[in-house]
């Protein structure tokens, strides 16, 4: 094919990146990826490709892209690899390909300042602290010199920041174009930008909002994609589950209370009418945290309701919501803000009510005896009245707050439809994507039948570079001294790597024990929780010999190239954690329809997610590491060979000695 011939000389020997990027090497499997994703997007085809760390898979696809003159969406995992793509790495190619086609940067409206937020939040002094007082001036300050308005521009603003919904807009609290700073809107800039560019690059966030109809602002660009480069792809189901399905969180209607205070400053009368009824919703609220209190952190919508406490306050909830929006209706015309504020209280009842009606029943009398019985006893939720797809109705505790979801159980259908409505190539590609040299699970969930597959492992000498220490005499898992005896089988390996390690751990419980039996040790410690990630991450590399301690969300995102990182230990074999209710469901669904729960989902899904732990190890050509798998049943159990079969060919040991050895380092006494 053309395409794929033309890539296959800018990645070569003398091509184009040779000649004008420093440090560029050609690789073998970065051409061959190249070429297959050059096929896909000229043939309009689905193509799934695996490519491990090393490949240079990102330029793999810019290049093709690039060099295509499709219209093209690049969607990644994480805003902070959507800023790398396009600050760092579409440069760089663009440049040296020296094609002229324009690109842009877009992302959900949250990450963007809001003008008219702002200008509210000046009048209205609600800082807790000095230090947040001197944050808001900084982004005032910030906010007259900024030319795009991207938050990400704002250095030591942590992303949980207070201040942030009092500055960005959401899909509900956006007035549209009633704002009176519309014509300098960074939102409607940016996706201006992202209707004229050629390629552009968003996150799964917003790929799969507006999928969903979400309206995060990038519906109206979907629909003239040629092409879509979906990095990072193992990401997707889990994500799309929350899109396709409804919500609502205790956060946003707190702060709808607070707006509509707010707005009423420059309307004569409104105060009047809506003080009582905001502080009795913001007083419903918290009173239902409260009552929630008795629940576990994560459970079905049944087991909540199942609770008169719980029950009564969701009752008391809606009575609230539904007094503030009737009181907003009476002033809703005096302002756009109040009429914004209407709407959303509206649809915020309406949500709660679907959440609280939906779930009792099918909804047409005909739910048999012993399908009743059986959602019963799995503590399960019924199917939603008028869905086309199976969901799960759930609720999610935080410190300080909840949120209550309505989640399909299988994406597979709407994603599948999205993409054939939209009759353009797709790739999608990321290091994991394989189960024990398959793709069957992944493509199931995504949706795609038949597509075409490629399989590009790492270039890295394994043998060489690496090596996977299975100790000896560890307990199981599940019991209770299985805390205290990794501790001792993994401090002679840190003296001997001379600290420099990332551990992960399957529970924070574990992180935390580990963290308290480490402290004081010669290494400098670094725990996720006690410093926001990226200055955890940047201090763990700049210390030389740290140890880093992280859970499942540490798995993805932690790229230490060099000596700073040359051990991963993983404590546990990644399961899913038994009180996700969505999952719980998935996997009754699975079991209902004649499949097996355990290998279909569970096993495929701690693979997958293995994987992303192992790949931090090894980074580069260079790297050299020790890879320490604690469970035992990796090699007493049957599925463990799935797991270690789906690792790359490491060297294996069970003995110490041969680590110590690794490191040049002495054995230590007592041991041998």
């Amino acid at each position: 094919m053309q395409l794929a011939a033309a890539s296959r000389e800018a990645l070569s020997e003398g091509g184009a990146l040779a000649a004008q990027l420093d440090a560029f090497t050609p690789r073998p499997a970065q051409l061959r990826l190249a070429e297959a994703i050059a096929d896909a997007l000229q043939q309009r085809d689905v193509l799934l490709a695996e490519a491990g760390t090393g490949t240079g898979k990102t330029f793999a696809y810019l290049v093709p892209a690039l060099l295509s003159g499709l219209k093209t969406i690049v969607s990644t995992g994480t805003r902070a690899l959507q800023d790398q793509l396009y600050h760092r790495d579409l440069p760089r190619v663009r440049a040296a390909l020296g094609v002229g086609l324009r690109s842009a940067l877009l992302k959900g409206r949250a990450n963007y300042l809001c003008r008219y937020r702002l200008d509210q939040a000046r009048g209205e002094p609600r800082f807790h602290s000095l230090e947040q007082a001197a944050q808001f001036q900084r982004i005032v300050a910030w906010s007259g010199r900024t030319r795009y308005g991207d938050i990400a521009e704002l250095d030591g603003l942590a992303d949980d920041s207070p201040l942030l919904p009092m500055v960005t807009s959401t899909v509900d609290n956006c007035l549209g174009s009633d704002c009176p700073f519309w014509s300098d809107c960074f939102v409607v800039q940016a996706r201006q930008r992202a209707q004229e560019a050629d390629l552009v690059v968003v996150n799964h966030h917003l790929l799969l909002a507006d999928l969903a109809l979400k309206q995060e602002g990038f519906g109206e660009i979907l629909p003239g994609a040629q092409a879509f480069v979906i990095d990072e792809a193992h990401q997707l189901p889990e994500l799309a589950a929350n899109f396709f399905g409804e919500g609502f969180g205790m956060r946003p209607w707190q702060e709808l209370a607070r707006d509509c205070l707010g707005e009423c400053r420059s309307v004569a009368g409104a105060q009047a009418a809506l003080q009582q009824p905001a502080a009795t919703l913001e007083l419903a609220l918290r009173e239902l945290r409260a009552a929630m209190e008795q629940l576990p952190p994560r459970g079905t919508q049944w087991r909540a309701l199942a609770l008169p406490a719980v029950a009564d306050g969701f009752d008391a909830l809606s009575a609230a919501l539904m007094q503030l929006r009737d009181a907003l209706a009476g002033v809703r015309e005096a302002s756009p803000g109040l009429d914004a504020c209407h709407a959303r209280a509206r649809e915020g009842a309406s949500r709660l009510a679907r959440w609280l009606d939906e779930g009792q029943g099918t909804g047409n009398g005909e739910q048999g005896v012993e399908e009743t019985e059986w959602l019963l006893s799995t503590d399960a939720s019924f199917p939603v009245p008028g869905s086309p797809f199976p969901e799960v109705l759930w609720y999610e505790l935080t410190p300080r707050g909840f949120r209550c979801q309505r989640t399909p159980l299988d994406v597979s259908g709407p994603l599948r439809e999205h993409r054939q409505r939209s009759q353009a190539a797709w790739v999608f590609t990321s290091a994991t994507l394989t189960v024990d040299g398959g793709f069957g699970h992944l493509a199931a969930r995504l949706g795609l039948d038949d597509p075409d597959t490629l399989v590009q492992p790492s270039p890295f000498d394994w043998q060489r570079q690496a090596l996977c220490y299975l100790p000896q005499n560890l307990p199981d898992p599940v019991s209770r001294g299985f805390g205290a005896a990794l501790i001792s089988t993994l401090r002679p390996v840190l003296e001997a790597s001379q600290g420099r390690a990332f551990l992960l751990f399957a529970s924070h419980r574990a992180l935390r024990e580990a963290a308290e039996a480490l402290r004081g040790g010669p290494w400098p410690l670094f725990v996720q929780g006690e410093a926001p990630r990226a200055s955890l991450l940047q201090r763990f590399r700049e210390s030389g010999n740290g140890v880093l301690l992280g859970s499942a969300s540490f798995r993805e995102g932690v790229d230490v190239v060099g000596d700073a990182l040359s051990v991963v230990v993983i404590d546990k074999l990644p399961f899913a954690a038994p009180d996700d209710p969505v999952y719980e469901a998935r996997l009754d669904a699975i079991r209902r329809s004649g499949g097996n729960p355990f290998r279909d989902e569970q096993l495929p899904q701690a693979v997958i997610a293995l994987k992303q732990g192992v790949g931090r190890l090894i980074r580069s050509e260079s790297d050299r590491g020790v890879l320490v798998l604690c469970d035992p049943r990796l090699l007493s159990r049957g599925y463990g060979r799935v797991f270690l079969d789906s690792l790359p060919p490491f060297r294996r040991t069970r003995e110490l000695a041969d680590v110590c050895e690794f490191f040049n380092a002495p054995l230590p006494t007592g041991e041998g």
